[in-house]
Order: structure tokens, then C-alpha cells, then sequence
């Protein structure tokens, strides 16, 4: 039933595209300020809203008010809910779309919701502690196979970013590694720089300043390619393979959102987003803009979906 949902999604989205040589936005828009839900104030997702907000607020020449919520769930609800006129839309990351394999969600992310674009996207970067006998993605797996159960890896919450991250690794390596959950990044980040944890999956600015005092090392980053981002780290992808991960933030309206105003929408944001201030804006955050077509972050999510699907339930996780 979740495959047939999100073939109908990816399918319902080639159709609207189609129809955009012939659907008009109103000539008055936009005529009011729009409204950008997204994440909780001072996040990785709340920063990429409010560019995306400057170069909208820039372009078409209204007010853009970014509304914080701290829920995803929540998010989800109120722009799933809202008119689809074009002034109300959402600036989310992957867990939009992920979060139904954890628990119920009041909105389907497959018919929902109409993909704009995915505005940026960074890399995690999988860090030990210097005392691990690892300097490589493949020194670390033959570690771990031969220590099954014996390493621990740091996560926060129930399905956070490096709770998928590591799941996926141990699914795609074929290794045994205990999960540690804490309530706060920073409490994580002292067991994992006094060896109490030997493995985790962090941002690219966690993990930045640990590993140029030498208190954590970096063995790859988590993305396709290598990254600029972190310069001179392998994937790990290329001991691991399949393994592809990274943290993606994305641009929504409600569904049945006239095709001219989804258009209009996402040319001001990539317009925006390939300025080289705005590139190096970003750049410094931890993060690259994208600016996609919607019918590719279709595709992106719709392959997302099936990757984490797997994963989730093999892994028996579920929403605390």
C-alpha cells in the first residue's frame, strides 16, 4: 500500500508538471505576505527557511514571515491543511516524509503535499574517538566484526539523524554496534571525546572543531561524492557500499497548489540560491544549495522513502 502511495505521488506530480504550459497564477500574486513553516528557531532547518524567505521576500516583492513550530508532525499538519494558493508553504527535512514509518502522522506525505524544490543539502560526517584502532571506513568494519556488540555509537532521540545514520551503516556493513542514546548533543559529544562511545554520525559544524583539535577523527563523510564541505574525507560509500546518507531540506506547498505559482516559487528560490553571496552563506553554515526541478526531488524522496522504510523496520524503530 506505501509503494502504491508514493508511485501515485510521483505520478500525480509528472501530471501537475505537465499542466503548467497551460495553468496561469493569478496576476496579483503574490498581493499579501506569505507564511514559511518550518523548524524550531536557531536549527539547521530554521536557517535554510529563512534564506529561502530573503530570497522570496526579495523577488516577488512581499513579506515572508518564517512560523518556528517546533513539532515536525505539527508542521506537517498545518501546511497539509492550508489553502493551496501559494501563500502558505514549508521548509522541511527528510523526516516529513520518514516519519510515518515511526508513527502515526495526521497527513500523507506521498499526496499531500506538492515538492517545489530541494533548496540544500549537507553531508554528516562519521567521527571515532582517536583511542579506536580505525583510521579508515575499513579498518573500522573489520574492527567491528571482530568485536561484535563490543563498540557503542552515540544518538540522540528515537529516529534523530544519527540514529538513522549508524542504523543504515550496520545494515549495509554487516556489523554489530550498540546504540547509546542521549538527551543533548552536547552530552553525547563528552562521552564520544572521552572514548565512553567510540562511533557517531554528526553535522558537518559538530563535527568540524572536534576534529581539527584532534579530539574526535573524522573517517568519511556520509554524501556520494566527497565534499567540499569537508575537504579530503572519502565517502563512505567506498568501503560501504550503497551506503549514501546526508541531510536534506526542502521546499513544499499544499497539494493541488496551481502549477504557475509552484513555478514562480521555485525560480525566485533557485535564482536566489545560486548568487555566489548566498552560495558562501551557506557554504559557511555547513550546507550546499541544490535547486532542483520538483520532478527530481520527487524522484529523491520516493527513493528516500523506500531506503528508510527498510531500514526502520528491520531495525524495529518506533517513536518514543
Amino acid at each position: 500500500m506505501q509503494k502504491r502511495s508514493v508511485t501515485k505521488f510521483f505520478m500525480g506530480l509528472l501530471v501537475l508538471t505537465a499542466c503548467s504550459a497551460w495553468a496561469a497564477a493569478p496576476s496579483n500574486y503574490p498581493s499579501r505576505p506569505l507564511r514559511i513553516v518550518s523548524g524550531a528557531a536557531g536549527g539547521g532547518t530554521d536557517f535554510v527557511a529563512r534564506v529561502v524567505a530573503d530570497g522570496l521576500a526579495a523577488t516577488l516583492g512581499q513579506a515572508v514571515v518564517v512560523d518556528n513550530r517546533a513539532s515536525g508532525v505539527l508542521q506537517g499538519e498545518l501546511v497539509a491543511t492550508a489553502a493551496p494558493d501559494g501563500y502558505t508553504l514549508l521548509v522541511s527535512s527528510g523526516n516529513l516524509w520518514i516519519a510515518k514509518f515511526m508513527e502515526k502522522v495526521p497527513y500523507d506525505a506521498a499526496k499531500d503535499f506538492q515538492p517545489i524544490t530541494q533548496a540544500a543539502i549537507s553531508p554528516y560526517v562519521m567521527v571515532v574517538y582517536p583511542g579506536v584502532a580505525a583510521k579508515t571506513v575499513g579498518e573500522f568494519v573489520a574492527l567491528a566484526k571482530a568485536k561484535p556488540g563490543e563498540l557503542n555509537y552515540a544518538s540522540l532521540g528515537v529516529g534523530s539523524s544519527n540514529h538513522l545514520a549508524a542504523e543504515l551503516f550496520k545494515s549495509l556493513a554487516g556489523v554489530n554496534l550498540v546504540r547509546i542514546s542521549y538527551k543533548s548533543a552536547a552530552a553525547s559529544t563528552i562521552d564520544l571525546v572521552s572514548g565512553q562511545v567510540q562511533v557517531s554520525f554528526l553535522s558537518v559544524t559538530s563535527a568540524g572543531a572536534n576534529v581539527k583539535s584532534g579530539r574526535l577523527r573524522a573517517l568519511a563523510v556520509t554524501s556520494a561524492q566527497p565534499s567540499a564541505l569537508f575537504p579530503g574525507l572519502p565517502t563512505v560509500g567506498a568501503n560501504v557500499k550503497g551506503y549514501e546518507n546526508a541531510a536534506v531540506t526542502g521546499v513544499f506547498a499544499p497539494a493541488k497548489t496551481s502549477p504557475a505559482i509552484i513555478a514562480r516559487v521555485r525560480q525566485a528560490i533557485v535564482n536566489y540560491l545560486n548568487t555566489p553571496a548566498v552560495r558562501e552563506k551557506l557554504f559557511v553554515a555547513g550546507v550546499e544549495p541544490v535547486g532542483d526541478t520538483p520532478e527530481q526531488f520527487a524522484a529523491m524522496i520516493k527513493a528516500d522513502m523506500a531506503k528508510w522504510q527498510k531500514v526502520i523496520q528491520d531495525a524495529g524503530i518506533r517513536a518514543e
